[in-house]
């Protein structure tokens, strides 16, 4: 009888790996030995499960896109406000809590960056904003529609929020000083409040 397969045991764990390197010392020195040496495998088994680092890569852009959402469904019921939606939206890309795993933020950093000189990674990246973006201008509208303000605007005010999350990724990741820690999801909070005009 053969034994069950544990494929995505494994892909996990390389996954895992990918962020642990990517995190502390880049896409371009995470080797297929360094993320293999952090997951706890072989480098050939790397190989046989993804094929090349640029794989695993597109699968730590799956596990960032699944983490973002889980914490975002995890803070809004279905029948929430548009004005609790959008707290939840800011809070589950910027809360720092028990769920929060900064490997994440250090990597989707560095895919920013990838994504310009690799054009696989350049689709899948653009599809994720372009998803989170379209979840984002959604609740943007709804609590523009329930103010009775103009729609026209959602799609500036989704910009303006979407570029202060990225902001809130870079500074933390380049210069964290500069950011007290845990004040960005309130600051952003806030600006979204005067973007929105809301009371």
């Amino acid at each position: 009888m053969p034994r069950p397969s544990n494929s995505r045991a494994r892909r996990a764990e390389i996954v895992d790996g990918m962020l642990t390197v990517m995190a502390t010392a880049g896409y371009e020195r995470a080797s297929i030995q360094a993320i293999a040496a952090a997951a706890g495998l072989t480098a050939g088994l790397l190989h046989y499960h993804f094929g090349s680092k640029e794989k695993i890569l597109l699968a730590v852009l799956d596990t960032i896109e699944e983490a973002i959402t889980a914490r975002f469904e995890q803070r809004i019921s279905p029948d929430a406000p548009p004005r609790v939606a959008l707290e939840a939206w800011i809070d589950a890309h910027l809360a720092i809590d028990t769920a929060s795993d900064p490997r994440l933020v250090a990597c989707w950093v560095q895919i920013g960056a990838a994504a310009l000189r690799m054009p696989t990674i350049g689709t899948r990246y653009q599809e994720l904003l372009t998803t989170d973006a379209a979840r984002l201008r959604s609740i943007v509208a709804a609590v523009l529609s329930e103010d009775t303000a103009a729609v026209d605007d959602a799609d500036a005010i989704t910009a303006a929020i979407l570029s202060a999350v990225t902001g809130a990724y870079q500074l933390s990741l380049g210069v964290p000083e500069l950011t007290p820690p845990g004040s960005a999801a309130e600051m952003v909070k806030r600006m979204s409040v005067g973007l929105l005009k809301i009371r």
